[in-house]
């Protein structure tokens, strides 16, 4: 397996002074992502959790709709001359009946797509695809549980304290109660890993849960949490207009500017209690 972290020296510059110093940064290798030994995407990652990574990339674009669905997952070798495994080629086999995905599937299938044609397109094919939209689950959540989770988040994120260059994303039951914490180079890696832990756990659709990302809400992390069933997505960041439009379009509660004691909800707000 990589590693998650690399040290570096860096000439660290003020007006002061120049000094030479080590600095630890965080790793970033391409994974190729095969179905049934076809290669299907190549997505830039940080090691670790490249199962969760690759089931939950084929659970959120509509290719898998659970464990069921995967016969096995594992690494294979590379196509260099040396023909070593690198630990950078997945491959997963998916049960028999199961449909290969389309072959210009890749990590922006949804808004390459559409996206640059029409917003309601992109709608409608997310709409389209997801099994386990969430606009009939009745949870809730306390804007007291919802305001506590960006911190604990942070203290869960260990790489990024010590490089400062990973997002994070993070699933919670209704209660608060922290089901699985990861990190990635990439929010949409990270978001994948959460939902592959899912897939693996046999624990989708995520009815009753909470996702948190890091950054902002964007319409690719909203298609997701659309594609596993996840009724509340909160950002600490800001919004797209686009997923907003999703979110009411598929029943997610969607909060962003998550800060503090202060959010703001942007659709399905009788999920959010006081």
């Amino acid at each position: 397996m990589g590693r998650v972290t690399a040290r570096r020296r860096v000439q660290h510059v003020t007006m002061d002074a120049a000094v030479a110093r080590p600095e630890t940064l965080v790793v970033e290798e391409p994974m190729e992502i095969r179905v049934n030994g076809t290669p299907i995407t190549v997505t830039m990652r940080t090691p670790g959790s490249d199962v969760e990574l690759a089931q939950g990339f084929l659970l959120t674009e509509g290719v898998i709709g659970g464990r069921d669905d995967v016969v096995a997952a594992r690494y294979c070798k590379g196509a260099g001359a040396d023909n070593l495994n690198t630990y950078n080629v997945l491959d997963v086999t998916l049960a028999a009946g199961v449909a290969m995905p389309d072959t210009d599937v890749t990590r922006n299938f949804y808004t390459t797509s559409s996206c640059g044609v029409c917003g309601k397109a992109s709608l409608e094919a997310v709409q389209l695809s997801s099994r386990h939209a969430p606009g009939d689950d009745l949870s809730t959540v306390s804007a007291a549980t919802l305001s506590a989770l960006p911190a604990r988040l942070r203290k869960a994120q260990k790489v990024f304290a010590s490089t400062g260059g990973l997002h994070g994303a993070a699933l919670f039951d209704s209660d608060g109660a922290t089901l699985a914490v990861r990190e990635d180079v990439g929010r949409h890696n990270a978001v994948d890993k959460v939902i592959g832990w899912a897939v693996e756990q046999d624990r989708v659709p995520l009815t009753g849960t909470v996702l948190l990302v890091s950054g902002r809400a964007s319409f690719e992390l909203t298609q997701k949490a659309v594609m596993a069933g996840i009724p509340v997505l909160a950002a600490v960041s800001a919004p797209s207009s686009l997923a907003a439009d999703l979110a009411a379009a598929s029943g997610l509660t969607l909060v962003a500017f998550l800060r503090g004691e202060s959010m703001n909800v942007y659709t399905r707000p009788d999920r959010i209690i006081r």
